[in-house]
C-alpha cells in the first residue's frame, strides 16, 4: 500500500480552499458593485425626475404668472381706456352745454337789438314824420335794415332835385351812412355825432343844412 503524502493534500485543499474564497470574494465585490451601481441609478433617475417635476412645476408657475401679469396689464388698459373716454364724454357734454347756453345768450342778445333797432326806426321815422310834408322828406326802405332817405325842394332852381343818403342801422344798433348823393366831406362827423347823441332829428337837420350849402 503506498503511503499517502498529507502535506502535499494539505497543501492542494488549502490552494483549493484559497480559490474558493477568493472567487466568492469576487462574487460579492461584483455584486455588491452591481447593487450599488443600480441603487445609485435609481437614485439618480428618481433625482432627475424630480428635478423634472420641479422644472415643470415652476415653468407653469412662470406660465400662469406671466398669463397674469399679461391679464393685469390688460385690465390696467381697458380701465385707463375707459377713464379716457368717460373723460372725453364729460368733456363733449360740458362743451354742448356751453354752446348751449352761449346760443341762447346770442339769442336773447339779438331779439333785444331787433326789439332796439325796431324802436330806433320808429324814432326815424317819427323825426323824419316833421319834415316830410314841410321840407318834402321821403324815406325809402331798399333792402332789410336800410334806409334812404331823399331830399328835395332844396335846390331852387329845381325844387324836384333829390338829395339822398342810405343809412344802414347794424345789428348793435350804430348808424353808419352807407351813401351820400351829392357826397358830403362832413358826413363822417355828423354820423359820428348821432352815434353818441342818438338825436336823429338833429342829424337830419344837419344833412339838409349840408345839402343845402352845396347850392350856395
Amino acid at each position: 500500500m503506498a503511503c499517502i503524502d498529507h502535506s502535499s493534500v494539505l497543501d492542494r485543499l488549502d490552494k483549493t480552499l484559497k480559490q474558493v474564497r477568493s472567487k466568492l470574494l469576487n462574487q460579492c465585490i461584483e455584486e455588491m458593485y452591481i447593487t450599488e451601481i443600480t441603487e445609485r441609478k435609481q437614485a439618480t433617475k428618481s433625482y432627475m425626475g424630480t428635478c423634472h417635476f420641479k422644472y415643470k412645476e415652476d415653468e407653469l408657475f412662470e406660465s400662469v404668472q406671466t398669463c397674469r401679469n399679461e391679464k393685469t396689464n390688460e385690465m390696467s388698459r381697458i380701465l385707463l381706456d375707459t377713464q379716457d373716454k368717460e373723460k372725453q364724454k364729460n368733456d363733449l357734454i360740458a362743451s354742448i352745454q356751453h354752446l348751449r347756453e352761449v346760443q341762447a345768450t346770442k339769442k336773447e342778445l339779438m331779439i333785444g337789438q331787433n326789439k332796439a333797432n325796431k324802436d330806433r326806426v320808429k324814432t326815424i321815422q317819427k323825426s323824419a314824420g316833421t319834415f316830410e310834408s314841410r321840407l318834402r322828406l321821403e324815406i325809402r326802405k331798399p333792402q332789410a335794415e336800410q334806409l334812404q332817405f331823399v331830399f328835395r325842394n332844396i335846390n331852387h332852381k329845381d325844387i324836384a332835385c333829390p338829395y339822398t343818403f342810405t343809412l344802414w342801422l347794424s345789428a348793435e344798433g350804430e348808424y353808419t351812412v352807407i351813401s351820400c348823393d351829392p357826397p358830403l366831406e362832413c358826413m363822417p362827423q355828423l354820423e359820428k355825432k348821432v352815434r353818441e347823441t342818438n338825436n336823429f332829428s338833429a342829424f337830419l337837420a344837419n344833412v339838409r343844412k349840408e345839402f343845402a350849402a352845396l347850392n350856395l
